[in-house]
This record gives structure tokens, C-alpha cells and sequence, in this order.
């Protein structure tokens, strides 16, 4: 079997199978999803549903990845460090967040800035790694090489914070994230693939195979959430393909739908703030904007998906022209 196949197929049906045996724990023990009073009224009903189930696709994305490895060793030790290590430590982060919201019924979780200190310190801790491995302070501007020096640094940290944030805030309606996730990795694979880089390509193929698989939980109605240990880590995961890749300006392109997510927050926050109240959005993120107009959940999943392959399809088109 074709190795690229062999991993996208394992990851998915170790997530299926993993779907199918704790989707219905989940409910047992009640580790269930709180819903936003201030939010769209029919979200309610989904009260109860099943979340945390980025674990599910963490660990599907570990056992493909690892299987491979001690099966075929296409992965390069240092490599394989680098590759896990956003994947682990955001994991990390968003599941503490979600057991203290769901499980200690704490519903500031580890509050906001004690969780954007920690994204901090891992995209500092990735850098130095990243630093140690030889890897180049230097980027490439649609064909033009740019060595930033130290302040490649602040670039890491802002990507680092920016995503995982934004695909956090993307994860609000069923099905949402997960499309867009779906479309941006594999876009991150064809890339990957085109450029000759293995690694990056099976790696990205992992996290498709696994997120397509929770997708067909997660679709509306969703049987199951991500929570913020999936949303966290492949935010994480996305921007640590293209800084491996050294194409860190295509992330911009593939991942336009998250930052347009993060950014209705951000402008939200800053007009209320300014203007003692009022709001530019009726809602934010943007998706739950387009809710209150009137459109249901499918149909803004749909439009945000379709742009998200907008997105995708350009940055490989980009990437063709520029980078390859």
C-alpha cells in the first residue's frame, strides 16, 4: 500500500473506531458541552453534547504517525520532535482548559490571559527547539529570501498565539472548524508534496485522515465537540507544517477563514471597548453574526467552507508560481 494512503487511512480509522466506542462513554460519565447563554438561542439544545473529542484526534494522529515510523521510519528523529511537539503541548493545554470547564464545572476554565501566557511559553520553547535544530531565521516572500534575524522570533510567537486562538474561535458551530481544517491540511499535504517534503506530507496526511473521521461525528447535528484540546493543537499543528515548510506566508492564505474569525473578535472587543458599548457585529466570531441574520448553521458552514477552499486552492496556486 502506498505510504501516504497507509496514513491517512490509519489515523482514520483509528478515529472512527475511537468515535464509536467513546462518543457513547462520553455521555455516560456526562462530559458534556456548556452553551453560551448571550449566544444564538438554538444553540441550547446542543447542552449536554458530548466534547473533548480533539483527544480522540490527537491520539489517532500519535498512532498513525508512530506506527509508520517503527513500521517504515520515513520520519527523521529530530524532525518527528518538532512535528509533535505543537500537537502535544497545546493539546496539553486546551484539554486542562476543557477538564476544568466540563469536569470541575469551572466555567473561566484556566481564564484567558493565564492560558495566553502559556501559549507564550510553548511558542518560545518551539523556537528555541526549532533554533537548536539548525533551522533558518529566514523567509521566503513570494520568491524573495528574507532573514529577519531575532524578530523571526516575534514572528513564531505571533503565528503561535494568532492561530491557535483563531481556530479555537472558529470551533463554534457543528461541523465548522473541522471543515475548514479538513481543507487547510490538505492543502498544507499537496503543497507538502509538491515541494518533495515527506515528512510534512505524511504528517499532514495523519491530521486529515483523523480530523475527516471526528468529522463525521461532528457534522450538524454533532454527535461530539472538539473542545479546546483539538482546536488548540491543529491551530498549533497548521502553523508548525508551513514554518517546517518555510512558506510561513502561505499559512496567511490557507488559513484566511481563521484569521478573518479571529480578527471579528479582536475588532469586536476593541469597538465596544472604545465606543462604551456598541457593537459592529451583531455577534463574534463573524459566524454567529451570519446565525443572526437569519442563516442556519448549514448554510454558514457551507459559505465559510467554500471560501476555505477559496483560500486553499489559492495558496496552491501560490505556492506553484512562487515557492516551488
Amino acid at each position: 500500500m502506498n505510504v501516504y494512503v497507509k496514513i491517512f487511512l490509519t489515523a482514520f480509522v483509528c478515529a472512527i473506531f475511537m468515535c464509536v466506542f467513546l462518543i457513547p462513554l462520553l455521555r455516560r460519565i456526562k462530559i458534556g458541552q456548556s452553551i453560551r447563554r448571550e449566544g444564538p438561542k438554538g444553540h441550547y439544545a446542543k447542552a449536554g453534547t458530548p466534547t473533548m473529542g480533539g483527544a480522540i484526534i490527537i491520539l489517532s494522529i500519535v498512532f498513525a504517525v508512530l506506527y509508520l515510523h517503527f513500521t517504515g521510519e520515513p520520519f527523521d528523529k529530530n524532525t518527528l520532535l518538532l512535528l509533535f511537539m505543537p500537537v502535544i503541548l497545546y493539546g496539553a493545554l486546551g484539554f486542562l482548559d476543557d477538564y476544568l470547564i466540563v469536569v470541575k464545572k469551572n466555567n473561566e476554565g484556566l481564564g484567558k490571559y493565564f492560558k495566553l501566557f502559556i501559549q507564550i511559553v510553548w511558542a518560545g520553547m518551539y523556537f528555541y527547539l526549532f533554533l537548536d535544530k539548525g533551522l533558518t531565521s529566514t523567509v521566503n516572500l513570494f520568491g524573495r529570501e528574507i532573514d529577519l534575524k531575532w524578530f523571526y522570533g516575534v514572528l513564531v510567537l505571533l503565528l503561535f498565539v494568532g492561530f491557535t486562538n483563531a481556530v479555537n474561535f472558529s470551533d463554534g458551530l457543528d461541523g465548522l472548524a473541522a471543515g475548514l481544517l479538513i481543507i487547510a491540511f490538505s492543502a498544507t499535504a499537496l503543497i507538502a508534496r509538491f515541494a518533495g517534503n515527506t515528512e510534512v506530507t505524511l504528517f499532514a496526511l495523519a491530521v486529515t485522515g483523523a480530523v475527516l473521521a471526528f468529522f463525521c461525528y461532528n457534522f450538524n447535528p454533532a454527535k461530539i465537540f472538539m473542545g479546546d484540546v483539538g482546536s488548540l493543537a491543529l491551530g498549533a499543528t497548521l502553523v508548525n507544517l508551513f514554518i517546517l515548510m518555510k512558506m510561513e506566508v502561505l499559512l496567511l492564505v490557507v488559513g484566511l477563514v481563521f484569521i478573518i474569525e479571529g480578527l471579528s473578535v479582536l475588532i469586536q472587543v476593541i469597538y465596544f471597548k472604545a465606543t462604551g458599548g456598541k457593537r459592529i457585529f451583531l455577534m463574534s466570531p463573524i459566524h454567529h453574526h451570519f446565525e443572526l441574520k437569519g442563516m442556519n448553521e448549514w448554510e454558514v458552514d457551507v459559505l465559510f467552507w467554500l471560501a476555505g477552499l477559496g483560500a486553499a486552492l489559492a495558496a496552491v496556486a501560490l505556492a506553484h508560481h512562487f515557492f516551488l
